[in-house]
């Protein structure tokens, strides 16, 4: 995919990024109590490990999260890059359905239908496949953020219907989402070496 897009080229559209405006946790998450949303595998804003990329065996990380509020009927995870050179963030996964119980995704838990948890639905990420989508940035293009966002849901949420896209979910939760969590996972593809002051030891 896009590990074959050429260094020159992810280079010159380092510039040209979705942005975090443009999260689902921005347009739905403003005022809602915050969920706390963790993963034993990497830190808020640390990089992700090369096997839940496509330089790896591309599994999903392993998620945990804190018990979402009382009046809870279902949660919802979406998954997307932030940094993405699209006029939109690319969507790497999509899962709703998840019990208010449940607590935890395992390692490699975000799989097509069928192949994971039981009482969850997973949607079409942005290569319209069901399941998770390893983050794959340009080399060259700079680090990029995949935000993990989950989303507490009320009992009258809409159901998205089978296998939606982003933005068939993002739909059915407005309005729906009583808390919210984020977390920050980073990764790219042959950065420069930071170049220090002369005499520090760093090489450029």
């Amino acid at each position: 995919m896009l590990e074959h897009v050429p260094g020159w080229l992810g280079r010159s559209l380092s510039g040209f990024r979705a942005g975090v405006d443009k999260l689902a946790i921005a347009e739905l998450g403003s005022g809602v109590p915050e969920l706390e949303l963790m993963s034993p595998a990497f830190p808020h804003g640390g990089r992700l490990p090369p096997r839940f990329t496509a330089d790896g065996e591309g599994w999903s990380p392993p998620l945990v999260w804190t018990a979402p509020p009382e009046g809870t009927a279902s949660l919802a995870l979406l998954v997307e890059d932030a940094d993405a050179p699209t006029p939109q963030p690319i969507a790497h996964a999509v899962v709703w359905g998840l019990a208010p119980e449940a607590g935890q995704f395992v390692e490699g838990g975000i799989a097509p239908d069928g192949d994971g948890w039981k009482g969850r639905d997973v949607g079409r990420n942005s290569f319209r496949r069901e399941g998770w989508l390893p983050p794959d940035p340009p080399t060259g293009h700079g680090e990029h953020r995949y935000c993990f966002q989950l989303f507490a849901l009320d009992a009258g949420t809409p159901d998205p219907g089978g296998s939606p896209g982003r933005s068939a979910l993002v739909e059915a939760m407005r309005g729906h989402v009583l808390a919210a969590g984020l977390l920050v996972g980073t990764y790219s593809r042959e950065e420069p070496a930071p170049v220090g002051p002369v005499g520090s030891g760093v090489r450029a």
